[in-house]
C-alpha cells in the first residue's frame, strides 16, 4: 500500500470515529468524489477509482479524442520535466506560476499533473496553493469544502483535504474554502513544515503547487524558495515583456526549469490553446 494509500485511509477510520470531523468534498452533482482512498491496497487502485466528471476543453491531455497538436505539445512538456527531474537527485517538488493572471497557468498544472499521472511510474499529488483564487476544484468538478487553507489553519489534516480523482495515478489537495489571510498561511511554519513532509513521505510522487500570479502577490516569491523546481508559464500577448522582466526578477535565485509559451499563435493565423516548453 503507498502512502498516500495509508495516508487517506487513516483519515476514513478517523472520519468514522468521530462526528466533528470535516465531510469530504463532494462533487457538484452532490455525490461523494473519487477521494478517500479507503480499502486501497496499492497503487494501481487508483485506476480503479471512476473519474470525476470533466468537461472543459482546455484539459486536452484527458480528451477521449485522436492525440492532437496541444496534446502532443504537453506529451512534451512531460517528457521534459521528467528529464530535468530526474538527475542525480529526484527534485519531485515543483511549482506552475505566471506573471500575471489569466496566463494559463492552472491549466499547464492540471494538464502537466494528468499527463505525469498517466504514466505508469507515477503518483502525482497537485496542490491548490492559489489560495487567493483557487480553481482546481472548478475543473474537476469539486466543491473546495477542505483544502490547503484548513491544513494551515488547523482545521483539517493533510489526510482530510486529499482527493483521489480516478484521473490516471491523480490526487488532489484543493485550494479549500476561502480565507482571507493566504500570505500569512503559506509563508508559515505550517507550510514549511508541510511541504517538506509532502517531499519525503511522498518521496517517489511528483508534487505540484499552483500558486498565485508573481506580481499582484507575494505568494509565488515565498514558496518558489521552498520547492525543488519553478515553471514560468507566458502567454502570448498577455503580459507585456516588463511585466515578464519584472516578475523574473523577483523571484532571482528560485530554482528555474523553463518556460512554458502558451496559447501559441501558428503560421496560418489562429490561436490554439497549446504550450511550447524551453
Amino acid at each position: 500500500m503507498s502512502r498516500i494509500e495509508k495516508a487517506i485511509e487513516a483519515a476514513v477510520r478517523m472520519r468514522n470515529a468521530t462526528e466533528a470531523a470535516p465531510a469530504a468534498p463532494r462533487t457538484e452533482s452532490g455525490a461523494p468524489p473519487a477521494s478517500g482512498e479507503d480499502n486501497a491496497s496499492g497503487r494501481d487502485l487508483l485506476l480503479q477509482v471512476e473519474p470525476v466528471p470533466i468537461t472543459s476543453p482546455y484539459l486536452a491531455i484527458w480528451q477521449n479524442e485522436e492525440d492532437t497538436v496541444v496534446r502532443e505539445e504537453y506529451k512534451k512538456l512531460r517528457s521534459l520535466v521528467e528529464h530535468l527531474t530526474r538527475q542525480e537527485t529526484f527534485r519531485n517538488t515543483l511549482m506552475v506560476t505566471s506573471s500575471i493572471g489569466g496566463e494559463g497557468k492552472t491549466i499547464t498544472a492540471l494538464n502537466l499533473a494528468i499527463a505525469l499521472a498517466q504514466q505508469y511510474d507515477h503518483t502525482v499529488l497537485l496542490v491548490d496553493a492559489d489560495l487567493r483564487k483557487p480553481s482546481i476544484h472548478q475543473y474537476l468538478g469539486l466543491k473546495e469544502d477542505v483544502g490547503l487553507a484548513q491544513c494551515l489553519s488547523g482545521h483539517a489534516t493533510l489526510e482530510q483535504a486529499l482527493i483521489k480523482t480516478g484521473i490516471g495515478k491523480l490526487v488532489v489537495l484543493p485550494g479549500g474554502a476561502g480565507v482571507n489571510n493566504q500570505l500569512e498561511l503559506l509563508s508559515s511554519n505550517r507550510m514549511k513544515t508541510l511541504i517538506q513532509e509532502l517531499k519525503t513521505r511522498y518521496a517517489d510522487r511528483y508534487i505540484i503547487f499552483d500558486t498565485a500570479p508573481v506580481l499582484p502577490f507575494a505568494d509565488a516569491q515565498v514558496l518558489s524558495s521552498l520547492v525543488d523546481g519553478v515553471i514560468f508559464v507566458v502567454r502570448e500577448g498577455m503580459a507585456r515583456l516588463h511585466s515578464v522582466k519584472e516578475a523574473l526578477a523577483s523571484l532571482k535565485g528560485a530554482p528555474f526549469l523553463g518556460a512554458v509559451y502558451n496559447d501559441a499563435t501558428f503560421a496560418h493565423g489562429k490561436n490554439h490553446y497549446s504550450s511550447y516548453y524551453y
